[in-house]
């Protein structure tokens, strides 16, 4: 991806939109009225805008929507995860009461697989409050049809959980946050911005640079044209829930497509209807997303005192929780099912489709041994 060099700085005030214009044209006026904006205010836009936002609108999850999740591959997923859910619980001595959060809830099904497994150990049921942060109405109407049972509570911040232990769950949700990306010149870093030219949104650079001392010591020999990505609301999610983890015990189990190491390279994608898209076109209409940099996220567990495993492949941690066993079970007990269960299997396990390029994260109060890690 080639950038321009934009005249205008990034840091700008947003002005007063009508509301009755378009995602797309409220924000070509606001880089219209203001200049370019940082990539990280595109995404947030695109993404969580109060009412045209891409998460505010309808399911975008299967085969009608832009992409399919790991839940809706196979009920194995979530099932492997109740089990070591269950098993962390049990290691922290069955508390009676303890909650059990889900990032990103989706339709609610991995949760419900979740649970179908985990509830079967006496007392986990009675013991658990459910938590769940969801932005789009859509999706939370589907969580209360399948969840309604377990009475859950959505969560508008990560200040209202109960006392107790806390278990948290992330699939593909901190992919979705905004990102800002820096590109290496000759005088430094400088950032990526949306602007415009001829009337078109396009990528350009702001003319400020930033000096590669400001940067990681890891990318510091970064060559020309190096694109960075940094997360800095990931990596405010991820301290705020290790220190509500650190204060009540528990762990945080995240999945997600990325790194173990901060470094150079652009992941940036837009998906729509199931295809790659321009992440620039159709804003609020494309999935944006970017990989995770878990190296960061197990830096900021660490400075709150959690216990970080070493980072597992999808396929790994599925393979250890034991999926090739429960794909037999499911196969003996569906024979006619053979055939979707062994292409579910692979799917979520191979390296050359999920098993790989997905990765594993657990950051734990010190002394439990998550399943599926090895220490």
């Amino acid at each position: 991806m080639r950038s321009r060099v934009l005249s205008a700085s990034c840091v700008h005030r947003s002005p007063t939109v009508p509301t009755e214009l378009t995602l797309a044209q409220q924000i070509d006026l606001q880089i219209s009225t203001n200049g370019p904006m940082s990539l990280a205010t595109y995404m947030g836009l695109c993404l969580t805008h109060p009412t045209k936002g891409y998460y505010k609108g309808s399911d975008p999850l299967g085969a009608k929507g832009d992409f399919i999740t790991a839940p809706e591959i196979s009920q194995m997923f979530g099932e492997l995860i109740g089990f070591h859910l269950v098993n962390l619980w049990q290691q922290m001595d069955e508390p009676k009461s303890f909650n059990l959060v889900e990032l990103g809830p989706g339709r609610g099904t991995l949760m419900a697989d979740i649970l179908r497994v985990a509830c079967r150990a006496p007392g986990f049921r009675d013991a658990l409050k459910l938590k769940l942060f969801e932005t789009n109405p859509a999706l939370t109407a589907q969580q209360r049809n399948r969840l309604e049972s377990y009475e859950p509570q959505w969560l508008e911040n990560f200040e209202q959980f109960d006392d107790g232990p806390v278990l948290i769950v992330a699939n593909e949700f901190f992919d979705a946050l905004p990102i800002r990306q820096f590109v290496r010149k000759d005088d430094g870093w400088h950032e990526r911005l949306v602007g415009h030219s001829d009337g078109k949104r396009v990528f350009g650079l702001s003319p400020t640079p930033i000096p590669a001392t400001s940067m990681p010591d890891v990318i510091a020999n970064a060559e020309n044209e190096s694109v960075f990505e940094v997360c800095f609301a990931a990596s405010e999610v991820m301290s705020r829930l290790a220190k509500i983890v650190g204060t009540q015990g528990g762990s945080i189990l995240a999945i997600d497509y990325g790194y173990a190491q901060t470094q150079t390279g652009e992941t940036l994608q837009g998906v729509r209807n199931h295809a790659f898209a321009d992440v620039l076109e159709n804003p609020g209409e494309t999935d944006l997303s970017a990989h995770v940099d878990f190296g960061i996220l197990a830096a900021v567990a660490r400075e709150v005192g959690l216990a970080v495993e070493p980072l597992a492949t999808q396929g790994e941690f599925l393979t250890r929780l034991g999926i090739a066993e429960r794909a037999k079970a499911l196969t003996g007990a569906n024979p006619g099912s053979a055939d979707d269960i062994r292409v579910a299997y692979e799917r979520l396990t191979a390296d050359d489709q999920m098993g790989k390029i997905f990765k594993a994260f657990c950051a734990h109060s010190p002394g439990l041994v998550p399943p599926g890690f090895v220490s």
